[in-house]
């Protein structure tokens, strides 16, 4: 039996568990992720020359430090972590959405597992033209979506943030201020009853802002770790979203609070 074969088993899932702990711990040493992943230090070494080659970690004595990326991963390089949760989300998120009508999703690793869930819905695939169409300052997102020929995509121009793949500035909110839309699915990094739905960067929450203005409906998609909480910038109020599809537990407070101030809570 190979040394991978108990532990991570590919190097695309090593790579993606060493980022993810990265984002947490900030630094890693070769021992510590050695005994993580079930492998031997001679693999660790390599996946950490490999990640340094492609500027995603830094490399110290005895193992590496996390960059700006480390913290806020392009989906690809994410970990394969509660893979079953994002699905039971996109899945159902996508469940939402009816055929013909427009969707506004922003940028990260929810909102991308729902645009898959939804382009792959068999039902959307119209014979007589596009029978979706969906908005997105999501490159990834939009380089996905362009190649389903039942689905009209509109990517939004406007600066690219490297980070998450995310475009955002005055360019973008410029361009979702002149569209309308049936539906916002929306990926927050918080949500609270009490402060609504929040963002880390200003700048990617004015463009998500805009999106759920423009919205007749909204759907929050969102782990059961980002609720209760609240980042730096705000999109918009509990009270404006329609939907929240989340993994928390039926009996949880915060899903409760949310549900008081009229949000339909969906726990998959």
């Amino acid at each position: 039996m190979g040394e991978d074969a108990i532990g991570a088993s590919t190097p695309s899932s090593r790579w993606a568990a060493v980022l993810d702990l990265l984002a947490t711990r900030g630094r890693l040493s070769v021992s510590e992720t050695a005994v993580h992943l079930r492998v031997s230090e001679a693999t660790v070494r390599r996946d950490f020359a490999e990640l340094a080659r492609r500027q995603l970690v830094t490399r110290h004595h005895g193992g590496v430090v996390a960059t700006s990326v480390a913290y806020e991963l392009p989906y690809r390089y994410r970990s394969s972590q509660a893979d079953g949760e994002l699905e039971r989300i996109a899945a159902h998120a996508a469940s939402l959405v009816h055929p013909g009508e427009v969707v506004a999703l922003n940028g990260g690793t929810t909102t991308t597992a729902t645009a898959r869930a939804l382009t792959a819905r068999e039902d959307l695939a119209g014979e007589n033209g596009p029978a979706l169409t969906l908005v997105t300052n999501a490159l990834n997102i939009a380089a996905e979506a362009v190649l389903r020929p039942h689905v009209r995509c509109v990517s939004l121009g406007g600066v690219a943030r490297p980070e998450s793949y995310e475009v955002s500035g005055p360019l973008a909110a410029q361009v979702v201020a002149q569209l309308w839309f049936d539906v916002a699915v929306v990926g927050v990094h918080a949500l609270s009853a009490a402060e609504g739905a929040t963002c880390a960067d200003e700048d990617e929450a004015a463009v998500v802002r805009a999106m759920v203005e423009r919205s007749r409906r909204v759907v929050v998609v969102a782990g059961a770790g980002k609720l209760g909480s609240r980042t730096f910038a705000s999109i918009c109020p509990a009270e404006r979203i329609g939907t929240l599809v989340t993994t928390a537990p039926e009996d949880a407070s915060e899903v409760a609070a949310l549900r008081a101030r009229g949000v339909v809570v969906d726990c998959v």
